[in-house]
């Protein structure tokens, strides 16, 4: 009987044990699981994960984390985001939203380093999307960004372009200036104030990230805004290979390849394009090439690294801009003396950025960033050959925290960039016919150190449910170290040091919401630009030690809202800027200015964006967009050489822009766009002697996406720019000068009526 009873005893512990062994093989452990926005690796809160099969859902927390009980088809949505469903396994630990881009009030924005959906924030900030870009041809940014209300670029070729903000940066004569860029934390704007975006290639962006006026303390409290680029990352947990083809008028041939891979953790692309053109007019041949690596390292719960290197080497000859009568009946042509000598720019440049983000707490965290730049430039002009070499080097870090009901962020950039420039004689007049450029003899050769730091505060408190304020401030100091190597008789010495008055931008904004889908926001803002050291110098060589920087304070309320359903959004915004200590660039020979302080300017304006969904079904969507721009921009005090302009509108921007458009997407994977473009006069003179003339543009783009099979996907398109074949200015050279008994040469033509057609085609294995 004992042993019978021992017998039954045995089998039933043996029975529990491999029934504890066999639940626990085949239990399964909750997974945890991260979700942040592909496009700059935010945490995503209150995202909703359903179940597919049973309907249970999660929440992801502020942190971005969320845990399902096990494996599984499950559904992401967000409003702002496109909704996804995936199957999620144990190795899976990170997911990645895209940006909706018929909901851009809900994205979640980083422009102040406090990630706040873009309807709450307290500045006018615009947001281009990818399907933004890719609604035009791809080799240039102005499509995009003329679409955004206040911001207006003029194009005169792939290689001479001039942005402005709100009117800030229309003075400039050539390039970009008094506006902020930076590429994900890496600064785009040199030393010496100068920006360049138009090099890099478009299929690198996600997104563009616009902040206007001088609302961006953590940025530099730039007078004009701050373009924000957001490099395009690598999909985690899978690998792609992507080819685009396009040609086009005038020789236009690009070429883009896309490699991408994603592990759990780790995400890699690396980007080659290259673009050649041999141009509209007469020496405008254009050939650049790029190649960008992105990758992305999620260590560990707490540790984030990435590391980004871009590299363009270009050759763009330069046609230069006409007088007013090849302007009209020769536009095909170069001004005369740029076709003599052949000038040309030949540039390479590339930076390296290293970027850690480290969480301490759920309440704290760390970005700090370390990245180093180069430019080098041989430029023959008719008037001389320039050579130029700069070299930069910086820091940038941040601490990021919340307490109870406020948000805040503290933190510095220390850049420093080292600039090498010799100009040499152009002997192009000398040699035989259709030689070009001929370097000759050197007759300057300076040598700069150009440093500036920004220590930055910003904070977000929420009062209430609905309201939120914010508080920032910047502290900048700006100083040029000049070293003339070439002294002469001839050359006095023109060495020296100068350093600008630091300078403290407040910055103070709120927020409310009305209702759900009703938002208005206010803020007050100082901002500044500083002269460039070409600005700084006197006539006779020296250094100008009484000049200033420009300085402004910016004005504004707006509202961002949300009708029927949300398929009608409407955002609005009026401001007020008031520069004073207004910058000069008073023309003293072919490449020779100086700048004076020569005044005061009012910019006024009002900004409107309205998208509507006319169609949402899922065979047919249909959108239209619109944006408009009401300048009223005047010079309040401007005394120019004895010659007073007070009251005169603004060189080199028009009163009024509009631009507009419907986009089309079909089930059956046919689409198309069309956008359209009002411009009016542009004053090309202080005196408001002169104007251009108003224009209108077409463009339209239309293209059908097909997924041979679930790895093979195939994109063809085709579009037409400047549809009706207008003739206008596409750029203008404001007081332009004629030297020698020439006329002065005002204009850069535009291209008429071309076309582009391409291929797009992605493996994903």
């Amino acid at each position: 009987m004992k042993i019978f009873k021992s017998s039954i005893f045995l089998k039933a512990s043996i029975t529990t044990i491999l029934t504890f062994c066999f639940l626990t093989s085949n239990a399964q452990n909750p997974i945890k699981v991260r979700v942040i926005e592909k496009e700059n690796g935010t945490p995503l809160k209150q995202v909703t994960i359903k179940n597919v099969e049973n309907s249970k859902f999660s929440i992801s927390n502020d942190l971005g984390y969320f845990e399902v009980p096990s494996s599984g088809e499950y559904q992401f949505t967000k409003t702002g985001y496109k909704e996804i469903s995936i199957t999620l396994k144990s190795n899976i630990k990170i997911v990645q939203l895209e940006l909706n881009p018929n909901q851009l009030n809900e994205v979640i924005v980083n422009a102040h380093h406090l990630p706040l959906e873009l309807k709450k924030t307290n500045t006018t900030v615009n947001i281009i999307s990818s399907h933004d870009i890719d609604r035009g041809i791809t080799t240039s940014p102005i499509h995009a960004l003329n679409r955004v209300p206040g911001v207006f670029m003029q194009s005169g070729a792939l290689n001479t372009n001039k942005i402005s903000i709100r009117g800030i940066g229309s003075r400039n004569l050539y390039g970009t200036s008094k506006i902020r860029a930076y590429f994900q934390d890496i600064p785009l704007t040199s030393g010496n104030g100068e920006t360049a975006i138009e090099d890099f290639e478009l299929s690198t962006i996600s997104r563009f990230e616009i902040i206007k006026g001088a609302g961006s303390s953590i940025y530099g409290a730039g007078l004009g805004g701050t373009i924000h680029l957001i490099p395009e990352h690598a999909y985690l947990n899978r690998t792609t290979a992507e080819s685009d083809i396009t040609i086009g008028s005038f020789g236009l041939a690009k070429s883009v390849l896309n490699i991408n891979h994603g592990t759990n953790n780790n995400s890699f692309k690396i980007i080659h394009s290259n673009t050649q053109s041999d141009g509209y007019r007469d020496n405008n041949a254009y050939n650049r090439q790029t190649f960008t690596y992105n990758s992305n390292h999620f260590l560990n719960k707490k540790n984030d690294l990435s590391i980004i290197a871009s590299y363009v080497d270009l050759k763009a000859f330069i046609p230069s801009s006409l007088n007013e009568d090849s302007y009209k009946n020769n536009p095909k042509s170069a001004a005369f003396t740029w076709a003599q000598s052949k000038g040309y720019e030949d540039t390479q440049r590339g930076i390296l950025g290293l970027s850690w983000n480290h969480q301490y707490t759920n309440n704290l965290k760390q970005v700090s960033s370390i990245f180093t730049s180069f430019k080098k430039t041989y430029e023959p002009r008719p008037f001389d050959i320039l050579t130029e070499n700069t070299t930069a080097i910086g820091v940038r870090s941040r601490i990021s925290g919340t307490f109870k009901t406020l948000n805040y962020t503290i933190g510095g950039e220390l850049f420093k960039d080292h600039y090498n420039s010799k100009n040499y004689d152009n002997l192009y007049q000398d040699a035989p016919e259709g030689t070009g450029s001929v370097q000759g003899d050197k007759f300057s050769d300076f040598r700069e150190n150009r440093t500036y730091y920004n220590i930055f505060f910003e904070t977000h408190y929420q009062a209430s449910v609905n309201t939120m304020f914010t508080f920032g401030l910047n502290f900048n100091k700006t100083f040029y170290t000049i070293a003339d190597r070439f002294i002469s008789t001839e050359n006095p010495d023109q060495s020296g040091d100068y350093s600008f008055k630091a300078m403290l931008s407040p910055k103070l904004g709120v927020s409310h919401q009305l209702t759900e889908n009703i938002n208005i926001y206010s803020n007050i803002s100082h901002g500044f630009s500083p002269p460039t050291t070409q600005e700084t110098l006197l006539p006779d060589g020296l250094i100008n030690t009484d000049i200033k920087p420009e300085t402004g304070w910016n004005y504004e309320i707006g509202t961002r809202s949300a009708f029927f359903d949300k398929r009608l959004q409407i955002n609005l915004a009026l401001y007020r800027l008031d520069v004073r200590n207004l910058l000069v660039a008073r023309r003293t020979g072919n490449d020779q200015f100086i700048g004076v302080n020569a005044g005061r300017t009012l910019h006024s304006g009002l900004e409107m964006i309205l998208r509507y969904q006319w169609l949402t079904s899922k065979k047919l969507l249909l959108h239209q967009y619109a944006s408009y721009t009401l300048n009223h921009f005047k010079f309040k005090d401007f005394v120019d050489e004895g010659n007073d302009f007070s009251g005169n509108k603004l060189t080199g921007l028009p009163s009024n822009i509009l631009n507009t458009g419907f986009d089309l997407d079909t089930k059956l994977g046919l689409y198309s766009s069309i956008n359209y473009q009002y411009v009016g006069r542009i004053p090309i003179t202080d005196s408001n002697a002169l104007f251009s003339d108003r224009y209108s543009v077409t463009n339209i783009k239309m293209g059908y996406k097909y997924n041979i099979n679930k790895h093979f996907k195939l994109n063809g398109y085709f579009g037409l720019d400047n549809v009706f074949n207008t003739r206008y200015a596409s750029q203008i050279l404001i007081n332009a000068t004629g030297f020698g008994g020439a006329a002065p040469r005002y204009y850069y033509p535009s291209q008429p009526l071309n076309y582009y057609a391409g291929i797009n085609l992605s493996y994903m294995f």
